[in-house]
């Protein structure tokens, strides 16, 4: 059966992007076809394992952070086939942290892109394995696998990143935050710290894992990408807490409200619904910003322009 995408849903600056959309299908295609032939096949054993990993896996979705890596590799000019492993990589880590976050001592949800969630279609064991199984393909394929740079300062270094912002200091870090905050009033400090690690870490990471596959890249490059990854990553995560207020149902595809039968602290919950907006804005114009260092240097800072329209400007 074919694997379905979310599509691309026009934004206020979609008019801007023209090719945006048959370039983001290409890149997801891509990377649906670089993680099929990377997991392990079901007929090897164990079977059952291997066929709840690739049903995790290959279950469609927007694969921004795959994307993202192609994006800035396109701005930096590296060949996607010098990506794959990165956008692989950084898309079995988000996989298995949805794994996780779906069973009953997470967020205890029934459904994932339309479909029971790991644990519902096989069981809670099976699904603990599984996200324990990602978690260690991700880092193998950096240590050994095709799609990279061959010197092995630099995979060491895609490691390294990957491996920060999956941690305490980053994802599961921000997970741990987003727990302990249920049911209590958080400052907006503390609303930003928790969404930096938890989203904002694994975005941040696919746009610095690609600059670290142009080692020569200067310095001020680098910066700029990094800046524009910060930024992005939190106005995405800020842009998500609006979409489970103020979303539609019919265009997100799953129910909103969430966060608010749950009890969890938000962006809009401590600082209010136009506060937010206006940090979105704030965010989305300091990440376009930070890409006019690229232009100045020559580089395609197009791309990862889009992406940012497209992450921060969403509907769904």
């Amino acid at each position: 059966m074919a694997v379905q995408f979310s599509a691309v849903q026009p934004s206020p600056a979609a008019g801007r992007h023209p090719d945006f959309a048959p370039q983001l299908k290409q890149w997801q295609v891509r990377v649906e076809r670089e993680l099929s032939a990377r997991l392990p096949a079901v007929e090897t054993q164990p079977s059952r394992l291997h066929e709840a990993i690739r049903y995790s896996v290959l279950s469609g979705g927007k694969r921004v952070r795959p994307a993202l890596v192609y994006a800035t590799g396109t701005a930096i000019g590296l060949p996607e086939s010098m990506l794959d492993g990165a956008a692989c990589a950084v898309e079995l880590i988000h996989a298995y942290s949805l794994v996780h976050d779906d069973l009953p001592a997470m967020d205890d949800d029934d459904l994932r892109r339309g479909r029971p969630t790991c644990h519902k279609a096989y069981d809670e064991a099976t699904a603990i394995l599984v996200g324990d199984s990602l978690q260690c393909l991700a880092f193998e394929l950096l240590a050994e696998g095709p799609g990279l740079p061959t010197d092995s300062s630099v995979r060491l270094e895609l490691v390294r990143l990957l491996a920060i912002a999956s941690g305490t200091s980053g994802m599961a870090g921000g997970q741990a935050l987003d727990l302990a905050a249920i049911g209590r009033k958080l400052s907006l400090a503390e609303v930003e710290e928790m969404h930096v690690r938890k989203t904002g870490a694994l975005i941040h990471v696919c746009v610095m894992m690609a600059a670290a596959c142009a080692p020569h890249l200067p310095d001020h490059i680098a910066r700029a990408l990094d800046e524009y990854a910060r930024a992005t990553g939190l106005a995405f995560q800020i842009q998500d807490d609006l979409l489970d207020v103020e979303g539609d149902v019919a265009v997100i595809g799953k129910a909103t409200g969430a966060d608010r039968a749950h009890d969890k602290p938000t962006y809009p919950s401590v600082a209010g619904i136009e506060p937010a907006h206006e940090r979105v804005q704030e965010l989305h114009t300091r990440a376009l910003s930070a890409l006019a260092k690229l232009d100045a240097a020559g580089l395609q800072s197009a791309p990862l322009a889009a992406m940012s329209d497209w992450l921060v400007l969403r509907k769904y």
